[in-house]
């Protein structure tokens, strides 16, 4: 599962409640014990597994974070498939949760099995927050000479693409597979053209974007995709 930021430096670790264990700086010990948790072996030790620990990363933070770590419990198109069905934490919503219970059926119900980056699912986040109409994820586009397009996301009543455009496939080794960064840099062009081509619009953007929720909705608004909502105020800057 990745996440946005760093993960923790500490290992949390789950003990039976009548355990009196202490903190480190490695570990961090909390006496909840494990009624109504699901648990797997790994390697000799007892982890949560994908739907459970994706359900306490939704109850203990915000629910941008907690709908990233849904999606790539759910993300279909993971090698080696999904590390969790969307029958098994509803399965686990249960009578037992407690801290953060409030924010984790809202963030499972927005959760989907389509989305291919964290990004891509922070931007679901903030588009509904900016009003925009929710979009069909990974539409394929068939393009000239055989190849395929799979936009972010495709606001369908308005014939209306849109990407968030991550660098990673112009700079990491494992996403150019051999390439040159202007080699893919070309090939990503051509690709985005073509789509354009089919659809009325094709909006994109990148990290600052999501950083700046007002750039975001001037580069949609801008582009024609209209939204329900007022253009949010932009952060202060010193």
């Amino acid at each position: 599962m990745d996440r946005i930021g760093p993960w923790p430096v500490a290992v949390t670790v789950r003990i039976p409640k009548t355990t009196g264990g202490r903190s480190s700086g490695a570990v961090r010990r909390f006496a909840l014990g494990f009624d109504g948790v699901e648990l797997l072996e790994w390697r000799g030790h007892l982890v949560t597994s994908p739907a459970q620990t994706a359900l306490d990363l939704a109850a203990s933070s915000d629910f941008t974070s907690g709908v990233i770590a849904v999606d790539q419990a759910l993300w279909a198109r993971r090698v080696g498939g999904p590390l969790a069905r969307m029958e098994e934490l509803h399965g686990l919503i249960d009578g037992n949760w407690r801290r953060g219970f409030a924010r984790v059926p809202g963030a499972v119900e927005f959760g989907t099995h389509l989305s291919d980056s964290v990004r891509e699912s922070e931007g679901r986040v903030l588009l509904d927050r900016l009003g925009f109409p929710a979009p069909v994820l990974q539409k394929v586009f068939r393009l000239p000479g055989g190849g395929t397009a799979r936009p972010d996301y495709y606001f369908e009543q308005f014939d209306h693409a849109a990407e968030f455009d991550g660098t990673g496939k112009y700079f990491e080794p494992n996403i150019l597979e051999g390439r040159t960064p202007r080699q893919a840099l070309l090939e990503e062009k051509d690709r985005a053209d073509a789509l354009r081509r089919q659809v009325s619009a094709l909006s994109r953007w990148r990290t600052p974007a999501h950083r700046d929720p007002a750039l975001l909705y001037d580069i949609l608004t801008g582009d024609g995709l209209p939204s329900t909502l007022p253009r949010p105020r932009a952060p202060h800057r010193s």
